[in-house]
Order: structure tokens, then sequence, then C-alpha cells
């Protein structure tokens, strides 16, 4: 297959973003490249050299942008205001055309140097930090969450100072791959300045390029339209967050992105237990964006979105289009966690009362998160009380829940995957990142880090491939 570059991005005009140059590292020595990703844009066959050529180095990916494009937005950041961000140490590099879907799809970076929306910062990415965005996206990528692809790790030979690192710390630059970069911020920087036009023209853009179905020529409720369409798809993700045990940890507005992708991870976290509270930055010490808020929190940076498009539309349409959010987060939920176990839909009274006694017992019994849905995967009793947690399972508190399980049939080969043959599932807690990141640190051993990846490819095809449809299809005809 071939790459079809693309510069849909070029054509808004220069008052939405900076024409800028990377960084001209020490060193390129490349840690990652996402073969999978690479295929899906026809640059599979890439040499290391060319990677590095067009992935450190940044060398135009032919028929795409000839310099990369640090964007404007601005954004809310833990609910207060800011009109000075932008991308302060990445841009959109390249575009390109999906095969055997024609979406669009985004060459984003990280670390790759200082923009003219850097506000004093170096521009640059902790190693640490890819190697933590690799493992991020991919587990997530494999618990079923549309999220960005990690597409190219590389090493840069500098080092850096950071408060939250033993510093200095070694560098490096990321390049993910997404269907958009457009944020919620996005529009808050048009509305921000007052330019209802330039808003206009944005809200075209994103509805013909990434909403193509939804285009309609002088389309009077376009404003509403796109609202709506983004609210469900930002639910899905928010639902596929809760049912993965995900803290994003950082849900800015400027970190929703118009197509719902989850992006741009930080201090992000799973969760060991079931814990509304926790959290995944030392710094949100309020717990705004505990694991238990994010969905509030996805309503409200939507809010900001319908706020932005007012003088596009009308407000009651807008209202109503915001308000599509919570049936589509609750809906997606109860799809998500059957999913997860590998159940057929029961129909909506009975999943829905399924999920919330799943968060009832997993929170009175404090059984590990993942673990139960390994565990219980096809609702598969006799496998669960064989587990190493089979003490939680066998609690009063996990009665019911018992119960309601073994009125669900199966997916077909529900367990079929070499993966449920595991004694314990693939996770990704905090301990267990430090471990993958140690040897790396101390003798740039990577041996752990990639035995990881391919533990995680293998959970993503046992829970991704051939097991999903049906319970998704039967809740969504329910």
């Amino acid at each position: 297959m071939s790459f079809i570059p693309r510069r849909t991005h070029a054509d808004l005009g220069p008052e939405f973003y900076d024409a800028v140059s990377a960084a001209d590292f020490p060193e390129t020595r490349l840690r990652y490249r996402n073969e999978r990703a690479a295929a899906t844009v026809g640059l599979d066959g890439l040499t290391d050299a060319e990677w590095i050529a067009h992935f450190g180095r940044f060398a135009p990916l032919p028929g795409s942008f000839e310099q990369p494009l640090a964007l404007r937005y601005h954004g809310h950041q833990f609910q207060s205001y800011n009109p000075d961000l932008g991308d302060g140490r990445g841009f959109l590099f390249a575009q390109a055309e999906e095969h055997g879907t024609g979406r669009l799809l985004d060459f984003g970076t990280k670390g790759s140097g200082r923009t003219p929306w850097s506000r004093g910062g170096d521009g640059r990415l902790t190693l640490k930090g890819g190697v933590r965005e690799v493992l991020a996206t991919s587990m997530l990528e494999a618990l079923g969450v549309d999220t960005s692809k990690s597409f190219s790790l590389i090493e840069t030979g500098e080092e850096l100072e950071r408060g939250d690192e033993p510093s200095p710390t070694r560098g490096a630059v990321l390049v993910r791959l997404s269907h958009s970069h457009i944020r919620i911020g996005s529009f808050q920087r048009l509305n921000y300045l007052g330019e209802t036009d330039a808003m206009a023209t944005l809200l075209d853009h994103a509805v013909k390029h990434y909403y193509p179905a939804l285009w309609r020529d002088g389309d009077p409720d376009r404003a509403a339209t796109f609202l709506g369409a983004v609210a469900e798809k930002v639910a899905v993700t928010g639902a596929r967050w809760i049912a993965a045990g995900f803290v994003h940890g950082v849900l800015n507005t400027d970190n929703i992105n118009i197509t719902g992708e989850s992006f741009d991870y930080g201090p992000w976290r799973f969760l060991p237990t079931y814990d509304p509270a926790f959290t995944a930055a030392y710094f949100d010490q309020t717990g705004l964006y505990a694991f238990g808020r994010q969905p509030d929190v996805l309503a409200w940076n939507l809010t900001r979105l319908a706020e932005c498009l007012v003088p596009l539309g009308e407000h009651a349409k807008l209202e109503a289009a915001l308000n599509r959010f919570w049936p589509a987060f609750q809906q997606a939920i109860w799809t998500a966690m059957l999913e997860r176990l590998g159940l057929k839909s029961a129909g909506t009274e009975a999943d829905s009362a399924l999920v919330a006694e799943i968060f009832a017992a997993l929170h009175a019994t404090q059984a590990p998160y993942e673990r139960f849905f390994f565990d219980w995967r096809g609702g598969d009793a006799e496998r669960a009380l064989q587990s190493p947690a089979a003490a939680h399972y066998q609690t009063p508190e996990f009665a019911s829940l018992r119960a309601m399980i073994s009125d669900f049939s199966a997916v077909p080969q529900a367990l079929a995957r070499p993966y449920f043959s595991r004694e314990s599932p693939r996770t990704m807690l905090i301990d267990e990142m430090e471990t993958l990141w140690a040897p790396i640190a101390e003798t740039d051993d990577w041996s752990a880090f990639h035995t990881a990846l391919d533990e995680i490819e293998e959970m993503r095809q046992a829970y991704c491939a051939g097991t999903t449809s049906d319970a998704a299809g039967a809740a969504a005809t329910d």
C-alpha cells in the first residue's frame, strides 16, 4: 500500500497555526516504531534510516507540509481559562489518508522543540515520558479505547532538567497518529478573540473533513449537528475509560479533540481497585480529574464548546445536541462493560442493572479491577472461583453479582484466545510502569519494555478480535 499524503489543515489559513522548524537533536536513536500503525498509512516499508529522517529529523513527507504547523488554541486548565496556550512542544508534522477508510490522519509530535507557544519551556520531552505514552496508548487500544497511536519514539541524546524526575534525564521525541488535533480549545480561542467568521470557517472545516456524512451545503443547523456528534464521540471515549479503569489525569479542554479520541498522556494511571476518588496527577489536589469524576468533566468541557458555537446556531438546538452526551455515555458504558466481560446484551434493563452491580461489588470487595474482567470473562464462574482473587468473589457483597452474571450468555469464543490461559492479566499499574523503566534508565536494557508490548498485543487480540461485535451489536439494537 502506498502513502497518500494530505495537507488539509493548511487550507484553514495561517491565522490558525504558525509554520515552525523542528529542533536539531544531537542524536537520533530509534527506540520504537509502530509497524501496525505504519501499515495503515503505507509507511511500513520505510528503512530505519528513512524512518529517523522523517520522524527524528522531520524531513517532510512527500506531498504533505513543507514545514510543520504549530497549532493555535486556548483552553481551560483545571477549569481556569488560559489564553496563552498553543502547541508549545509539538506540531502537526504531516497528514495522510488512512487505508481502508479514507479518513484523515494527523502525525502530531511531542518534544520536537520550541515554538511561539512554548511560554519559556524548552519544548522537549523526557524519554521516560515517551515510554509512558507508548505504554498508555498500547494498553488503551488493547482495552477497546479509541486512542491516538504512539507511532514513533526516538531518543535525542539530550539531557533535560525536570522537577518531577531525577535529573538530568534523557530526552526523546514522540510522534503520535490521531484522526484530529483540533481541540475544544481551538474553538475557545476564536470565541475569546471574537472571531466569529473564523469560527464558522473552522466549523465548516471540521464537519467536511471529520464528519463528512453530516455535511450539507448551507445547513443552518450545522453547529448543533456538529456538537451532537462530538458529544456522542466524547461520551463513548469516557465510558471506555471507565470500563478500562483508566484515569487520564489532565482533562483540560485543550486535551479533548473534536473526533473524541483519547490523546496527550501525562500523569495517567490505571486503577488497582475500584475507587471513584483515585487520581493520576500529584498536583490534582482537589481530585477534580479523579476517576469517578471524568464523565462529569467531559460534560463540562463539552458545555464550553457549546458556548463557543452559540453565535453560529440556535440556543435550543445546541442545548439539545449537548444533552446527547449522557444517554450516549450510559449506552456506551453498558456496551463497554459487556464487551470486556465477553457477554451478550440481555436488554437495557438487565444490562444497566448488571453494570451497576459490578461497580457496587467492586467497591465493596476491593477486588483487583483488571483481574475481575479477566477472571469473569464469558461469565465462567468455575474459572473465576479458581482465581487468586476468588476470596473476593465468595463474599456476601459479591453474591448478587455472581447470580446476575449467570443470567447472561457468553459471546462465542469469548475465552478462545491464548491470552485467557494466562495465570494473571496484563496490567500497567504505576509500580509496573516504574519496573519497566528501571532497566532502561540504569543499563539501557529495553527487553522488559518490548516483552510488555508483546503481552499487550496479545491482550489486544484477545479483547478486540472477534469477540466484541456480538455484544456491541446486541446492545445497539436493543
